[in-house]
């Protein structure tokens, strides 16, 4: 936080000589540079807050991201269900994290496993934090959900998305956000009493672990007790692909989410204007600095992902496919989420390379096991989040390291950039503790809507689409490809060629 330069006339007055107006000069020229120092003060707290505002924006536009890549991704006549479903993922977040969220994820002082202050946003703003803070943090706790909602779609019943996302955003990602992101969290890497996890705290720095193995591992349990879609898998066990409808608005949301992450990973130092002591820089090296080289890192690490799918998808399958590419993307974005900071633009490039097979692998896992996730939601954040927590471990900078996490000179730092081991312990422990806790709390919720038959909907309603069933109509007049998806008021039918020859007019035969 910014803090007052002051200026005391005792001690200006010495070096005023013993005029009889000395005193009050010293008073007079403490007075203007008291005023001056207090206005760049504020004005430090203002351009920081507008920073933090800024991001919050950009995160927040991930949710219409979101929408479309939901939307393109599902069979159209279950759009207006998924598009609902994303408004949903806000404003249900948004008065849950207000209420409990962000008490419990930044509530201090408090122990290690979960804070105790701030619901209802009592005694904003504070000398800790100001109300952007609070904003920015929604946006990143409504990402989860959204992630989860993906994994989900096409045959959940709309009671069920509002307890989840409510109970997701309200208490389960907020304990993970506290335990990993808080200064009292028990792994923080900005853990402020000094008694860090190995000695270094799990550096996971805009949440590949905290938001996207969250979601990712949330909408696994969901999808695997609500089994997969009617028609995804035939009668003698072979994958049938249920397309979706219109791969338009999946680039458009993926464009929209890259956008986005501008503001998830670079918005994560929280503020600007601050500078870093470095000899070997002038003064033009800061804070500043570091957001652009981690929006470089950003970048690389998706591009390289993408290109990689590409390639890899086309050696794999024969096929160009840009919904292919556009999750592989994704995939590099949701990995060097957790190391974007702290790693050289080099390092991203490795980061995203590995994920793109990381999300292949798991893709083709997910299909032996039968399982079926809509999004790939849970092989896309779940699997590549937990690689980018292991890259960290692997491959941070030391300079970056102690840049970001400033205090403890000796801190760990990436096992191949000579910091040894200790780094990569707390990134595997916290890829442990994620997967069980969200599995011991989601998991027994998805099971509990699912025995009282609140989770999926019913078969008939399921083949006929959730926009007809129960949304009130479709998102627009279109053809569906669907066996059996004849509606009440409204007929679908499959264009299929004929096998009637076309009569030849001029070569005709005569028969005697």
């Amino acid at each position: 936080m910014a803090s007052v330069i002051t200026c005391s006339a005792a001690e200006l007055l010495p070096h005023l000589g013993s005029s009889a107006n000395a005193t009050a000069t010293a008073e007079f020229i403490c007075g203007r540079f008291n005023a001056v120092s207090e206005y760049l003060t504020q004005t430090t707290y203002a351009v920081d807050n507008t920073y933090l505002l800024f991001s919050a924006y950009l995160v927040f536009a991930m949710q219409l991201g979101f929408a479309m890549l939901c939307a393109g991704s599902v069979r159209a006549k279950n759009t207006m269900n998924i598009m609902l479903t994303n408004v949903l993922d806000a404003a249900a977040g948004g008065l849950s994290y207000y209420l409990f969220g962000f008490a419990f994820a930044f509530g201090g002082p408090s122990n290690g496993f979960i804070g105790k202050h701030f619901f209802g946003l009592k005694e904003f703003p504070s000398q800790a934090f100001d109300y952007s803070y609070f904003l920015y943090q929604w946006a990143f706790a409504i990402a989860a959900a959204g992630i989860t909602s993906g994994s989900i779609a096409e045959r959940t019943q709309f009671v069920a998305y509002l307890i989840y996302s409510s109970f997701l955003t309200g208490f389960v990602y907020p304990i993970v956000s506290h335990w990993f992101w808080s200064g009292d969290g028990w792994a923080s890497a900005s853990k402020t009493d000094g008694n860090l996890l190995f000695g270094s705290g799990a550096i996971d720095f805009a949440g590949s672990g905290v938001v996207h193995m969250v979601g990712g591992i949330a909408g696994l349990w969901g999808a695997f007790i609500e089994g997969p879609r009617i028609g995804r898998f035939d009668r003698t066990g072979r994958t049938v692909a249920l397309r979706g409808h219109n791969a338009s608005l999946v680039v458009l949301g993926t464009f929209l989410l890259w956008f986005g992450w501008y503001g998830f990973n670079p918005g994560s130092f929280l503020t600007i204007l601050k500078s870093y002591d470095n000899s070997t820089r002038g003064t033009y090296y800061g804070q500043w600095s570091a957001i652009g080289r981690t929006a470089v890192t950003t970048t690389l690490a998706g591009c390289t992902a993408a290109l990689t799918t590409l390639f890899g998808k086309r050696l794999l399958v024969g096929h160009w496919n840009v919904v292919d590419v556009c999750n592989g993307l994704l995939g590099g974005f949701a990995a060097i989420t957790s190391g974007c900071a702290v790693v050289e633009p080099w390092a991203a490039i490795v980061c995203g390379f590995v994920a793109a097979w990381v999300l292949i692998g798991f893709n083709k896992l997910a299909v032996k096991l039968k399982y079926d996730d809509p999004l790939e939601a849970a092989q896309l954040h779940g699997g590549c989040g937990s690689w980018g927590i292991i890259f960290t471990g692997l491959f941070a900078k030391k300079e970056y390291v102690n840049q970001v996490y400033p205090g403890f000179p000796d801190r760990p730092y990436g096992l191949f950039m000579g910091g040894g081991g200790k780094l990569l312990g707390a990134q595997i422990i916290q890829i442990i503790v994620i997967i069980g806790w969200v599995s011991v709390t989601m998991g027994p919720l998805f099971y509990l809507l699912h025995k009282f038959n609140l989770l999926r909907i019913s078969r008939e309603d399921e083949t006929a689409g959730m926009d007809l069933t129960r949304h009130g109509g479709f998102a627009y007049i279109y053809h569906d490809e669907d066996e059996g998806s004849s509606m009440p008021g409204f007929k679908m039918t499959r264009i299929e060629p004929t096998n009637t020859p076309t009569p030849d007019h001029h070569n005709r035969s005569v028969v005697v």
